[in-house]
């Protein structure tokens, strides 16, 4: 990257600039890593390349081809060079003798070069040599790329990769460079285009291998991920200490973040070159996908990737697809592949995998290309021949030639070759298979690596999981280059993985609980995988099944259904027909199938019959091996029963613990059952039918995606009457009753006049407002405007009973007033702002102590008071407060020393009984916090909001955010939601019917969704204040809106808004078979409690 850089703004006094663009995470971590390399200064090692012997050839052949050579001297001449200081003379002699010797193909000998002079060790150039060094020499291969030349003028545009360029017809138009260019016609290795004037094109592709990332670089991605790790188990905030530390962007580094710590949770580690975590999960066809995270590079990884394909093809007798990206390795594995993933690690052995690689090479794409290019580097097939140059298909078709002659093997028919193919003593199959393993590879640190993890000095960790990890998502979907087989992108094994939408923000479920099957999806399938049974055949086909049932599972397998048949009757007539009898093994008592006798009397020799059976010849002479019978009726067993326990079958068949586990391995080296952990309570290892558990994978994940049918609008209206309680059948009563429905509120805003008359008065039976006194005093509710005046030209003459005041829980004012807007005091007049230093500086202070350090009369202070509140600068210890402040001024009790008597006496609320007043910002400042706050900190808050919002209304998206006073964009909640969807905590789906994009709801709210429809319309009446929190209409409902006043009314029957009473005037929104009489009595007669009507009138 510094060479990079460092020619940018080349130029005297130019400073060189550059700037990354990583197109994924994985990439984004890598950025982060390298720019930490670069302020330490640390730089990648230069590996030269060691003894490259087709430039050797090259080299013999151009010294030869201009004077002879003593072999001798041309040899200490070759070895004075660093890269062939340990060439040895039987290399050098190697060379010489291919040169000289050349190729014996079928068309004669091809690519003889130089006379070698065996009696007087001379070199000599043959005739033709120094043309071919002169043209084809260099150490740079061809990509076979095609030129693009444009017509009529033969200007060269560029190149194109010969893949798409073969693709390609006449006519077709694809963008190269700046410009848009048609194909006329397809030559032997050119494309001639005219321009396409700038009709719209096709984007070219280009196949190849992609340069791997250096040890060095991979070092420091691993260091950097394990620093991470240290962070999160500290509970540090990492997006902060990557800000601090390597200057990244907020949102970067709160995505790296994030993307870690969900990675975290899913795997319960970061895999690093210390840590190595496998994972495997089921994909939509029922195979399985292997991923091993490892963050070595992509050179290490693909010798891994290659040794690991190679050993399950040697183990299973199958060709599995695999890729090999720098950070982790995927093998897609099919339906008959079982094992402990445990033992993957132990699969290789660092003593042996360089033999495994060598032979797993040979079948890869790497070999035949890096054949090509010796041959072309060593001279053996001519760039150019008669002045023009060699097409890349015929270079390509004579390379393969060549490897023919030498090689015969390895494209021999794969039949015909029994064991490993034997590599020959040739110079450049030696080479080539040098540059496979050291150059595209790195064999050395494949070793290194698992003599580690022999040793135990690499932690290794395997994970079964229903679904990818985040960390899998590169892997899954890695491009052509990343592929160690030929299958191409369209028939790729790890299309049928689904990856649920990954969050931006935040983490999934722990590691434990990530790999948990759901336990409902385990009953249902369970439940359909065991026997029903309605008459004596479908009870014999159980029987054939299971091998042997109790007498109880036989009377399940009849009544499950209720189908009203007798087990009894049943198998009493599998009995007269010799089709079944009962095997009494000790005190246990199984029925079991005539045909399966002859196996289980292999297995129990001691058993005995009730009745004994009359059975033909053909049973009766069928024999068994003791540990072969055990494994098939233990098979029939695992085919209907779920997760199950060895401990479990030894119990149900009364064999050894021994016997049992020998015949679950043998089950599962067939690919027939597979071992982990799959009840939420399991302790100890379970087993379970391959099929069956692929069923329970599958149901996990997609039960949530359709668990529930869209409602209307107007069935979701009747939903949140229900949930905020608001109808006559769920409203709360008392105290805590009163306290729910402010948890559901916390942090709305509202007209100060609608909180008691219209939103609490219709939620709580008999309302009394000393309960909303009490949970003042006690701390647990506060109240306060947050939001900040829309005309700040207007703030002393803010009326306070129509001010937005919100009654909030007080843990949470410090996040909401996180993402209010903070209010400049500098506007204030003189008397409010008397009143407001003198809170500032003294704290929280009573009102009579107010007066006195004001020095104010008592009515300028409440009045001071009354504006303050209305702006969103002072609270009061409670609610009393705002009532005093709502009596008109001259119905309030007078200032003095009989203020009690009185107060009494009018039965009115008096200002002097607030309790103590104190600012509701300690700060003031003229921007908004929203903005100045610091990003973790708005962004908890917001996570508090959204937790408010599900609470508030079950179900969430972007167009409720209509009615809410905090400046939070639906893109911060969505993140937030999407994180919760994946940790399980909520659900995602399409809830309401006619609401477009997102919705998310909590698990509860989808149950009384599922009741609300399925309920009938009793064709109840709401009526709410248009300043209440449900008022959507013209939001969830078509029309215009209503004014969110405490004065105007809206009429629900059965959740569809049929009338709204406004500035007086009743107006209909729909035809309902509602008498006008009844409608203007629910609209213009409220219930209020006889002691508000004085504040609320």
């Amino acid at each position: 990257m510094l060479q990079r850089v460092g020619r940018a703004e080349h130029k005297r006094g130019g400073l060189p600039k550059g700037r990354m663009f990583p197109l994924s995470r994985d990439e984004l971590v890598e950025c982060v890593a390298l720019l930490r390399c670069v302020h330490r200064g640390e730089l990648d090692r230069l590996t030269i390349p060691e003894k490259p012997l087709d430039v050797l050839a090259q080299q013999i052949v151009a010294a030869a081809s201009i004077e002879d050579w003593d072999e001798n001297g041309f040899f200490e001449l070759v070895r004075s060079a660093w890269p062939y200081r340990d060439l040895t003379r039987e290399e050098f002699d190697s060379v010489v003798t291919m040169l000289a010797e050349g190729f014996s193909t079928k068309r004669g000998r091809r690519a003889a070069l130089i006379h070698h002079d065996a009696v007087n060790h001379r070199l000599r150039g043959r005739r033709g040599a120094r043309l071919t060094a002169l043209t084809s020499g260099g150490a740079i291969p061809d990509n076979a790329d095609y030129r693009v030349v444009l017509e009529p003028s033969e200007t060269f545009v560029g190149t194109v990769n010969e893949d798409f360029a073969v693709e390609s017809l006449a006519g077709d138009i694809f963008q190269l460079g700046n410009a848009s260019w048609r194909i006329l016609r397809i030559n032997s290795g050119v494309v001639r285009v005219e321009d396409a004037k700038g009709q719209p094109p096709g984007i070219p592709f280009w196949l190849g291998e992609a340069p791997a990332r250096t040890a060095e670089l991979s070092e420091a991605v691993s260091d950097l991920r394990s620093e991470i790790e240290e962070l999160l188990n500290a509970s540090t905030d990492v997006a902060q200490w990557l800000v601090n530390e390597f200057k990244l962007p907020a949102e970067a580094a709160q995505q790296i973040a994030d993307y870690f710590a969900d990675t975290h949770r899913a795997l319960g580690a970061i895999p690093s070159q210390q840590v190595l975590v496998m994972e495997r999960f089921f994909d939509e066809s029922g195979g399985m996908q292997l991923v091993l995270h490892t963050p070595f590079g992509s050179r290490i990884n693909r010798a891994w990737g290659l040794a690991l394909r190679k050993r399950f093809c040697r183990s299973f007798n199958f060709e599995l697809q695999a890729a090999a990206t720098d950070d982790a390795i995927v093998i897609s594995l099919g339906t008959q592949h079982s094992f402990p993933l445990e033992e993957v690690f132990r699969y290789l052995n660092s003593k042996t995998v360089r033999d495994l690689l060598v032979q797993a090479l040979l079948d890869a794409p790497m070999f035949t290309i890096r054949w090509r290019w010796n041959t072309t580097r060593s001279l053996a097939v001519p760039r150019f021949r008669g002045g023009a140059k060699i097409a890349a298909p015929l270079q390509r078709m004579e390379s393969e030639n060549l490897l023919a002659a030498v090689f015969p093997d390895q494209l021999a028919c794969l039949e015909h070759i029994v064991g490993d193919r034997e590599i020959p003593n040739h110079p450049l199959v030696k080479q080539t298979i040098a540059e496979c393993l050291n150059e595209a590879m790195d064999i050395d640190g494949l070793e290194e690596v698992l003599r580690k993890i022999e040793k135990s000095e690499i932690r290794c960790i395997a994970r079964d999981l229903p679904e990818p990890s985040p960390l899998a998502a590169e892997i899954l979907n890695a491009r052509p280059y990343a592929f160690l087989d030929n299958a191409p992108l369209e028939e790729r094994r790890t299309q049928a993985v689904y990856t649920r939408r990954v969050s931006e923000s935040g983490s999934g479920r722990s590691s434990d609980g990530l790999g948990i099957l759901d336990a409902a999806a385990i009953d249902k399938v369970v439940k359909e995988a065991w026997p029903d049974a309605t008459n004596a055949d479908e009870l014999h086909d159980a029987l054939m099944l299971l091998s042997m049932i109790t007498p109880e599972e036989a009377a399940c397998f009849v009544h499950r259904e209720g189908n009203g048949v007798s087990a009894e009757l049943l198998l009493k007539e599998l009995v007269a027909s010799n089709r079944a009898t009962q095997l009494r093994i000790g005190e246990k008592t199984f029925w079991a199938a005539a045909e399966q006798l002859s196996m289980l009397k292999t297995i129990y020799t001691e058993a005995r019959l009730d009745p004994e059976l009359t059975l033909p010849d053909s049973l009766l002479g069928k024999t068994w091996e003791r540990d072969h019978a055990i494994r098939e009726m233990i098979r029939g067993r695992m085919e209907v029963c779920g997760p199950i326990t060895a401990g479990e079958l030894t119990e149900i068949f009364g064999l050894s613990r021994s016997e049992i586990d020998a015949a679950l391995l043998a089950l599962e080296a067939e690919g027939f059952v597979l071992r982990g952990k799959f009840r939420p309570d399991a302790t100890e290892q379970e087993w379970c039918d391959r099929r069956l558990l692929a069923r329970i994978h599958r149901l996990t994940i997609d039960r949530l995606r359709a668990e529930i049918q869209p409602v209307s609008p107007q069935d979701f209206y009747r939903f949140l009457f229900a949930w905020q309680r608001a109808d006559l059948e769920h409203r709360v009563e008392g105290l805590e009753g009163l306290q729910s429905i402010l948890e559901q509120l916390d942090g709305c805003e509202l007209q100060l006049a609608a909180w008691e008359s219209a939103v609490i008065a219709a939620r709580v039976n008999d309302y009394d407002p000393e309960w909303l006194d009490r949970l003042c005093f006690s701390g647990r509710v506060g109240w306060g405007r947050l939001s900040a005046p829309q005309n700040p030209n207007a703030r002393a003459f803010a009326p306070l009973r129509t001010s937005p005041i919100a009654l909030y829980q007080r843990e949470n004012l410090h996040d909401w007033l996180h993402l209010a807007q903070t209010i400049s005091s500098a506007e204030l007049s003189v008397v409010p702002r008397t009143v407001f230093d003198v809170l500032a500086s003294g704290g929280a202070l009573f009102f009579t102590e107010l007066v006195r350090r004001t020095g104010l009369l008592p009515s300028q202070v409440e009045e001071a008071l009354s504006q303050l509140a209305a702006l969103g600068f002072a609270t009061s210890d409670s609610f009393d407060g705002l009532r005093a402040l709502l009596v008109p001024s001259d119905k309030r009790p007078t200032f003095g020393r009989n203020t009690g008597k009185r107060r009494r006496k009018t039965n009115l609320a008096s200002i002097e009984f607030a309790g103590r007043w104190s600012l509701l910002r300690s700060e003031m400042t003229t921007h908004t916090s929203g903005n100045g706050a610091d990003k973790s900190s708005r962004d908890r808050a917001i996570e508090k909001f959204a937790r408010v919002l599900l609470r508030r209304y079950g179900v969430v998206f972007r167009r409720l955010l209509e009615r809410e006073n905090f400046d939070v964009t639906w893109y911060e909640l969505g993140r937030i939601c999407r994180r919760w969807e994946a940790r399980g905590e909520i659900r995602g789906g399409y809830f309401v019917g006619g609401i477009s994009g997102e919705q998310f709801a909590l698990p509860e709210a989808i149950g009384l969704l599922r009741s609300i429809r399925k309920a009938s319309k009793s064709g109840e009446l709401i009526t709410l204040s248009a300043s209440d929190p449900l008022n959507f209409q013209g939001i969830l409902t078509p029309g215009s809106r209503i004014a969110a006043l405490t004065s105007n009314r809206i009429l629900f029957c059965d959740g569809l808004p049929i009338a709204a009473l406004e500035a007086g005037e009743i107006r209909k929104l729909t035809n309902a078979p509602v008498s006008e009489l009844v409608i203007e009595t629910a609209l213009k007669i409220g219930k209020l409690r006889p002691s508000l009507r004085p504040y609320y009138k």
